[in-house]
């Protein structure tokens, strides 16, 4: 896979970007996008679709992850491409992806995936589900928020599509006389003089992050990476063990990486319970707080949680 941290706003607009390329690259229009993939990335590709070239057919996901039968059954000679989240938004890993993977290849379509670069340092990475395009959120990556961004989305693709990318990347070079000199790299330059038919012309600098993200990504080294996702993720099993001694179970049975929703009966309720306590609370769900362990956190505040919800219960 090649890959990119430049000029790709936020994980949402990374992903839309994706969808538009493959339906330029395959020249189809449909685009299946299972409602397990984050909502607000769906609405950003929805967005995208209104310009006429996408079709975006959400599948109804079972049980907290895409319907692999579903989806297999969506999948034809008009797919461009199958999306999917993983770990998906409300934090599970999508055990569908290998059958996904081979419907879509098998009507030379593509196969999409969003994921969260922290969960790599676990997971297996996208290129060995047979991923054409990999897109996602790099906040994680040295960003921190402040009142709600800045964000930077990372774009990655197979060497075939390398040149297609959406976004800007410039190199440093000598020209014939050897003086400095700098130009774009990847692209064709088609992408930029016959404007009306270039795959994008849509794109943010976040350099700034994506510098951020790469010094980052250096100083933690590969078993740094690990290390973080592990500690993630032990710190989402001890939240879940301690919250179901207390009474409380989750919303969704599946494996997860670092987010799970635990079932709350009034989650909007136990969100001013928690903020009253001092802690920001969950995503609100039907019937169920999203909840994130990050590294960042530790047992003692994951103990506090507990105690509030833990109070209040399903009652």
């Amino acid at each position: 896979m090649a890959r990119s941290l430049s000029s790709g706003y936020d994980g949402g607009s990374a992903l839309a970007e994706a969808c538009s390329l493959a339906c330029d690259t395959t020249r189809r229009s449909r685009v299946l996008i299972p409602d397990t993939v984050n909502p607000r990335y769906l609405e950003v590709a929805r967005t995208y679709a209104g310009g006429g070239k996408m079709e975006i057919v959400t599948v109804p996901g079972s049980g907290g992850i895409a319907d692999t039968d579903a989806t297999q059954e969506l999948v034809d000679s008009r797919t461009a491409a199958v999306v999917l989240q993983h770990p998906n938004f409300y934090g599970n890993l999508e055990t569908g992806l290998p059958a996904i993977a081979r419907a879509i290849h098998d009507q030379k379509g593509l196969l999409i995936m969003s994921v969260d670069p922290i969960s790599l340092g676990l997971l297996k990475p996208p290129g060995d589900w047979g991923a054409d395009i990999v897109a996602g959120e790099g906040q994680a990556l040295g960003n921190p928020l402040s009142f709600g961004g800045p964000y930077l989305g990372f774009f990655a693709a197979s060497e075939k599509l390398m040149r297609k990318m959406p976004g800007r990347l410039v190199g440093q070079t000598v020209d014939l006389d050897g003086q400095r000199a700098f130009v774009l790299t990847l692209q064709a330059r088609e992408q930029h003089i016959r404007r009306e038919k270039a795959i994008s012309n849509i794109c943010s600098n976040e350099a700034l992050c994506a510098l951020a993200a790469a010094i980052y990504l250096s100083v933690v080294g590969r078993e740094g990476l690990k290390e973080i996702a592990a500690r993630c993720h032990r710190l989402a099993c001890y939240a879940r063990n301690e919250l179901q001694k207390r009474g409380l179970r989750l919303k969704y049975q599946q494996a997860f990486f670092r987010e799970f929703a635990v079932a709350i009966r009034d989650p909007g309720a136990a969100n001013r319970s928690l903020l009253e306590a001092g802690i920001i609370g969950g995503y609100e769900l039907d019937g169920a707080l999203l909840l994130a362990f990050t590294e960042k956190r530790n047992r003692a505040e994951i103990d506090r949680l507990v105690s509030v919800l833990g109070g209040i219960g399903n009652e």
